[in-house]
């Protein structure tokens, strides 16, 4: 049993943007470390357009992150005039590419929340969507029958029941296992955002350990 990591993570969570320069780094510092991406789901199907109240609450976050992560966001973004908040079609996008490359998955994500927070694009829409896995490498004509095929949207779902069969009830978390050789034991090594050199000294002391 490989020592890896499980990402629980959602391409429209702002705090899991906050985050990326932390994964980065994992990738970075542990090349051979294998990290497996869970969609979480943090808003899917979601149908109610974002009212004054609801902008107001999501830039506190915003303000929050960007403070906390120094990664860039947008504020244009809430000038938008009935932006519903789906983060099904996102989520669903990355499953997508994992399908069709699963190097594709990581720099997919990234490259979506990127474009939501820092470039105020609406990742809602399927043509955003695929023009963005298009710019990452990926093929248009493969790209879109993936997205739309019911298996992948079973997969997508499949990904939201592990998040919440695992007791995840808040992205980013970041878990380590296995536990001393157990399969199935994971140690949490970020709940929430934490910054990338105490999450690397949490993945040191875990690989010392096992």
């Amino acid at each position: 049993m490989i020592p890896h990591l499980v990402y629980f993570a959602d391409p429209m969570c702002s705090w899991c943007w906050g985050f990326s320069p932390t994964i980065d780094a994992i990738a970075k510092a542990h090349p051979d470390l294998a990290i497996r991406l869970v969609l979480g789901g943090l808003r899917p199907f979601n149908d109610r357009p974002m009212d004054e109240q609801a902008k107001a609450e999501i830039r506190h976050h915003w303000e929050h992150v960007e403070a906390a992560s120094g990664q860039p966001f947008d504020y244009a973004f809430f000038d938008r005039e009935s932006f519903v908040y789906d983060t099904e079609p996102a989520a669903r996008a990355v499953v997508a590419a994992r399908r069709l490359d699963p190097a594709h998955v990581f720099p997919l994500k990234q490259r979506i929340s990127r474009a939501f927070y820092a470039e105020n694009r609406d990742v809602t829409k399927r043509e955003v969507l695929a023009n963005l896995a298009v710019a990452e490498g990926l093929d248009r004509d493969a790209f879109l029958p993936a997205f739309d095929d019911e298996a992948t949207k079973q997969e997508t779902l499949a990904d939201f029941a592990v998040t919440q069969s695992s007791g995840v009830t808040g992205f980013p978390t970041l878990v380590a296992g296995p536990v001393d050789g157990r399969e199935g034991h994971y140690a949490a090594l970020a709940i929430g955002f934490r910054p990338a050199d105490q999450v690397l000294a949490a993945i040191e002391a875990f690989l010392g350990a096992n």
